[in-house]
């Protein structure tokens, strides 16, 4: 009998040696830690799924037997997705990698910060811009590598503005004062609206509150600051000296927005460089756009002449595999700045890496721009966007500003509505 309880514990042993071994080496709970397959969640195959792509074929020199599976997600189902599995306390189904725009990252990192994995160490956080850090750190650690700078410009048909008797020297470092004003030269002079709104959307609201280094919440990423915030209470006077100056076409969606552009119909926008290749599609205005530095708050002594909208970063879960995809990440995103130029020319992204802008696609003109040099002229407005805490409550407190700024627009009384819409956003952010 003992003998053959001999012989089982021996067999015991030997069939853990084997199954432990090769390239299934064990992590936390005994579950896999290296793999030779990840997977990414993600949205827009002609922008953030095709940049991603050209990683992966990069990454073959490094590694050509990792096998990187890309499911595509509209980006409201990746919040839902990510919200569900991680609230649920179980990693089943969750990616290796997934993008999370920088408005929404804090209210993953703070809720579940166990289940992003550190990059600390795997990447030179000081190599991207500044600005793209705040949101994807938690005490000081960083779980993003950031991705495009979302670096914001006014875009605009210069053949529009010789009719109106300006060039593109005279939106350069403007106010909004100053930007309204040319506006309505230009759509006295052309007939052409000056600019496209979605009055659901408040975009050019973030891009001038960040300009002036504020936000829709403090420092702290958690208090609401409407009331009390100069930057706030200038937007939405200029918002509505935009509204007010009959030279908006409204649109609905994003393909409407698009095709106002695209069918000649509105002169100028100012938005974040993302926008560039829906320009571009348009082949017949080739020569005929310009872009220049966003307009200033002329009330905010620290509003300057950049901010940024939209842009997102990638981040690793706490997830089988994890060491993988962190070493992928590190190895394209994180320091490649040849990658960078590929994802200028064969995508129109351009990433917030801060080496890259040393390289040519970043340094050539665009023909389609009249020659200008727009994404160098990004690159440097993306290193002059203020740092701020998007913190964790954006578009929850856009939806009360939505509200309150058509309010606003109705003749609402200013003070009132944002001492309303602090009301309401304090009880959304306890």
């Amino acid at each position: 009998m003992k003998k053959l309880l001999a012989l089982i514990l021996v067999s015991v042993v030997l069939l853990t040696a084997c199954s432990s071994g090769g390239d299934n080496k064990s992590g936390n709970g005994g579950e896999p830690s290296a793999t030779n397959k990840i997977t990414v969640w993600t949205w827009d195959p002609n922008f953030n799924i095709k940049a991603m792509n050209i990683a992966i074929d990069s990454y073959k020199s490094v590694n050509p037997d990792l096998k990187v599976d890309i499911i595509e997600n509209a980006q409201n189902d990746i919040v839902q997705k990510l919200n569900t599995g991680m609230s649920s306390g179980t990693t089943k189904g969750l990616p290796n990698i997934v993008l999370i725009e920088d408005y929404r990252a804090q209210s993953f990192l703070q809720a579940y910060p166990d289940m992003f994995y550190d990059l600390s160490d795997k990447f030179k956080a000081e190599d991207f811009a500044e600005y793209k850090l705040g949101p994807t750190s938690l005490d000081g650690k960083h779980y993003g590598i950031p991705f495009d700078s979302g670096a914001a410009g006014i875009y605009v048909r210069t053949d529009y503005l010789e009719q109106a008797g300006y060039t593109l020297d005279d939106l350069q470092n403007i106010t909004w004062e100053q930007y309204i004003e040319i506006g309505k030269k230009v759509k006295e002079k052309t007939g052409k609206a000056w600019v496209s709104l979605d009055p659901t959307d408040l975009g050019l609201i973030r891009m001038m509150v960040q300009s002036a280094g504020s936000w829709y919440l403090k420092d702290d990423g958690k208090t609401a600051n409407i009331a009390g915030n100069d930057a706030m209470r200038e937007a939405f006077m200029v918002y509505k000296s935009i509204m007010d100056a009959n030279f908006v076409k409204v649109h609905s969606d994003w393909s409407s927005l698009v095709a106002n552009y695209n069918s000649g119909d509105v002169a100028a926008i100012t938005t974040g460089n993302w926008f560039t290749p829906s320009i571009m599609q348009e082949t017949s205005q080739s020569g005929k756009w310009g872009i220049a530095p966003m307009p200033r708050l002329s009330g905010q002594a620290k509003s300057v002449n950049a901010s940024s909208i939209g842009g997102s970063s990638w981040y690793v879960l706490n997830v089988p595999g994890k060491e993988a995809a962190a070493e992928f990440l590190a190895k394209t995103f994180g320091s490649d700045a040849d990658l960078y130029q590929k994802f200028v020319t064969e995508v129109g992204a351009i990433g917030s890496y801060k080496p890259a802008a040393e390289g040519e696609a970043y340094k050539a003109g665009s023909e389609f721009f009249g020659g200008q040099h727009i994404v160098s002229d990004f690159a440097k407005w993306t290193a002059e966007v203020p740092k701020i805490n998007y913190g964790m409550h954006t578009y929850a407190i856009e939806d009360i500003l939505v509200v309150e700024m058509q309010n606003f627009l109705n003749g609402k009384a200013l003070d009132q509505v944002l001492a309303d819409a602090q009301k309401q956003a304090d009880a959304q952010t306890k």
